[in-house]
C-alpha cells in the first residue's frame, strides 16, 4: 500500500465490479451517443440543404453547398467543440465533475432543437445563419462532455478495468454515428412514402416537395431526446471521491459518497489525510516549470496524437459520402430524387458504421485492459496507414464497378482500425496520467487539440478533395489536389501518429495516484488493502 494513500481511494481502485460501474458508464455513454449523433448527422443531409436552398434549375450537381457555406456549417460546430473542451475542462477541475455535468447536457438539449428550428423564412442568408449559429453552441455543450465523461468515469473505476470502463464510454460514440445512420433512415423512408415524390427528374428543383425541408429538421433535433432522457440519473450521480479528497479537500464527504456506492464501511482518515497534506510537495500550476518538466512530454503525446487522429478521422467521416459517389456507390444526383439521396447517403453511412466502426470501438472495449493503450494505439495507426495508401495509390481502379465490395471492405477496415486504435485510446489516456487537480483541464486541452485537427480535417478536406483539373469547377474557387492525393497525405498523417505514441507512457494496471507520481506504492500490500 502506498505510504498515507487514502483508504476510499484503495478501495475504488481493487473495488469488484459492480452495479454503479455499469450505471456510470450508460449516463456517460448515453452523452456520447448525443455528441457523435449530433456532430455527424449534418453529414446525411447536407445535400439536402444544398438542394432545398442553393440548387436552381439545370444545375449539373444539384445539393452541393457552396464551399463557404459547406466550411460553416460543419467548421462552427467543431471549433464550438473545441472551445467547449477547453472551457468545462477548466471548469470541471475548478467547479467539480458533477456540478459541471448538467450543464453540458441542458446545452445540448436546447441547441439539438434550435438548430432544427432553425429560421429565416424564405432568407437563405438567415437560415444558414442561424443553423451555423446554433450549431456552434452545440458543439460548446458537446466539448464539455470529452474532459468530463472521461476524468468522472477514470475516477469511478477500479485500476485493473479502467481503461475498460472509459473506452466503452466513448464507444457510444460509435453507437451514436450509427443512430443517426438509422434516423435518417427511418425519416426519409417515411417521407418518401408519404409523399411519393417522382423519382427521376432531370429538373433538381421540381423533383423537391415543400414538406422536405422537415427531414433535416427532424433529423437534427431528434438529437435531443437522448440527452433529456439521460439529465435526472446524471443530476443522481454523487461527485467522484478522487475529486472531493484530492482537489475539494474533504475526505470525510469522499467516504460517505463511495460507502454507499461501494456498500462497504469506509473510514474518513482525516488524521491521514492531514498527513498527506502537510508533507504533499508545494503545488504548481499548468504553466508552471515544474508541470513541464513531470508531465510536459505527456501534455505534448497526447495533443499531437489526438491532433493528427482527428485529422484522418473527421475527413473520413465528414465527406464519406463523396467519396462513395465519386465510386459510383451513390447514383448521381440527377437520377434520384432529393429524399431518395438522403436515404442512399444515410445507407451507405450506416454500413460503414455497422461493419467497420462499431466493431473497431468495442474491439479496444474487450483488449484494451489486455494488451494496453500503448500497442492499441500503435497498430491502429499503423493499419491506418496502411489501409489508406492501399485505397488511394490504385483510386482508379476501385472506381470500376466491379471492384466497388472490395473498396467498401478496404474503407471499412479503415474505419475499425481507426476505432480500434488511436480514436479511442486518445480519448482514454489523457484521463489517467495527470494529476487530479489537473486532470479534466489536461484531458480538455488534449481534446481540443484533436479538434483543431478536426477543422483542418474537415475544412481543409472540402478544399483539398475538390478536382484537380480548375476547368470542372463551377463555383468560382480553386481547384484542390483531388481524393486520390488527399488520401495519401491522411496516409502520411497516420504515420505520423505513430511516431508521436512514443511520447505517451502505458498506463494499464497502475493507480492514477501512481500514474501521476503523487504518491509510491508497494502493489503486493497495495491489492491486499481492503481485501481484494
Amino acid at each position: 500500500m502506498s505510504k498515507g494513500h487514502l483508504q476510499v481511494l484503495n478501495s475504488l481502485d481493487v473495488a469488484k465490479t459492480q452495479w454503479y460501474h455499469f450505471k456510470a458508464i450508460a449516463i456517460s455513454g448515453m452523452g456520447f451517443f448525443t455528441n457523435a449523433y449530433n456532430l455527424f448527422c449534418i453529414a446525411m443531409v447536407e445535400r439536402l440543404l444544398g438542394r432545398l436552398y442553393y440548387t436552381k434549375p439545370g444545375a449539373e450537381n444539384p445539393g452541393a453547398l457552396p464551399i463557404n457555406v459547406s466550411a460553416a456549417v460543419y467548421g462552427l460546430a467543431l471549433f464550438g467543440t473545441m472551445v467547449g473542451q477547453l472551457f468545462f475542462g477548466w471548469l470541471g477541475d475548478n467547479m467539480g465533475r458533477k456540478k459541471v455535468y448538467g450543464m453540458t447536457l441542458i446545452l445540448m438539449i436546447f441547441t439539438s432543437i434550435a438548430s432544427g428550428l432553425s429560421f429565416g423564412g424564405n432568407d437563405v442568408r438567415g437560415v444558414m445563419s442561424t443553423l451555423c449559429f446554433f450549431r456552434f453552441w452545440l458543439g460548446f455543450g458537446i466539448g464539455g462532455e470529452y474532459p468530463l465523461s472521461a476524468t468522472i468515469m477514470s475516477e469511478y473505476a477500479n485500476k485493473n478495468t479502467r481503461g475498460t470502463f472509459i473506452a466503452a464510454v466513448f464507444a457510444m460514440q460509435g453507437m451514436g454515428i450509427l443512430g443517426a445512420g438509422i434516423v435518417t433512415l427511418i425519416i426519409s423512408a417515411a417521407f418518401e412514402s408519404w409523399l411519393r415524390p417522382p423519382p427521376y427528374n432531370v429538373d433538381p428543383v421540381a423533383s423537391i416537395p415543400p414538406e422536405s425541408d422537415y427531414i433535416w429538421r427532424l433529423v437534427l433535433m431528434f438529437g435531443a431526446i437522448p440527452a433529456a432522457l439521460t439529465y435526472y440519473w446524471r443530476m443522481q450521480m454523487p461527485e467522484t471521491a478522487r475529486y472531493t479528497a484530492l482537489v475539494a479537500r474533504n475526505p470525510t464527504q469522499a467516504a460517505q459518497d463511495m460507502s454507499k456506492i461501494l456498500n462497504v464501511q469506509l473510514d474518513a482518515e482525516e488524521e491521514r489525510f492531514n498527513e498527506m497534506a502537510r508533507s504533499e510537495r508545494q503545488q504548481f500550476g499548468l504553466f508552471s516549470t515544474e508541470f513541464a518538466r513531470r508531465y510536459g512530454t505527456r501534455l505534448l503525446g497526447t495533443t499531437s496524437t489526438w491532433f493528427l487522429l482527428d485529422i484522418a478521422f473527421y475527413s473520413q467521416n465528414l465527406f464519406q459520402k463523396d467519396i462513395f459517389c465519386n465510386i459510383g456507390w451513390i447514383p448521381a444526383a440527377n437520377d434520384m430524387n432529393a429524399i431518395r439521396e438522403v436515404y442512399k447517403i444515410a445507407r451507405a453511412q450506416t454500413l460503414i458504421a455497422l461493419c467497420g466502426t462499431v466493431p473497431g470501438y468495442w474491439f479496444t472495449v474487450a483488449f484494451i485492459d489486455v494488451i494496453g493503450r500503448w500497442w492499441i494505439q500503435m497498430i491502429g495507426f499503423f493499419f491506418m496507414s496502411i489501409f489508406m495508401f492501399a485505397i488511394a495509390l490504385p483510386y482508379d481502379h476501385w472506381k470500376k464497378e466491379e471492384n466497388h465490395i472490395g473498396f467498401i471492405i478496404m474503407y471499412g477496415l479503415t474505419f475499425f482500425f481507426t476505432n480500434f486504435g488511436p480514436n479511442s485510446t486518445t480519448y482514454v489516456v489523457p484521463a489517467e496520467i495527470f494529476p487530479a487537480r489537473l486532470r479534466s483541464t489536461c484531458h480538455g486541452i488534449s481534446a481540443a487539440a484533436g479538434k483543431a485537427g478536426a477543422i483542418v480535417g474537415a475544412l481543409g478536406f472540402v478544399y483539398a478533395s475538390q478536382d484537380i483539373d480548375p476547368t470542372l469547377r463551377h463555383d468560382g474557387y480553386p481547384a484542390g489536389i483531388g481524393k486520390k492525393m488527399s488520401l495519401i497525405v491522411l496516409g502520411v498523417i497516420s504515420f505520423l501518429g505513430m511516431l508521436c505514441t512514443f511520447l505517451i507512457p502505458e498506463p494499464m494496471g497502475k493507480s492514477l495516484e501512481e500514474l501521476a507520481g503523487e504518491v509510491e506504492f508497494d502493489d503486493a500490500k497495495y491489492d491486499k488493502s481492503v481485501g481484494a
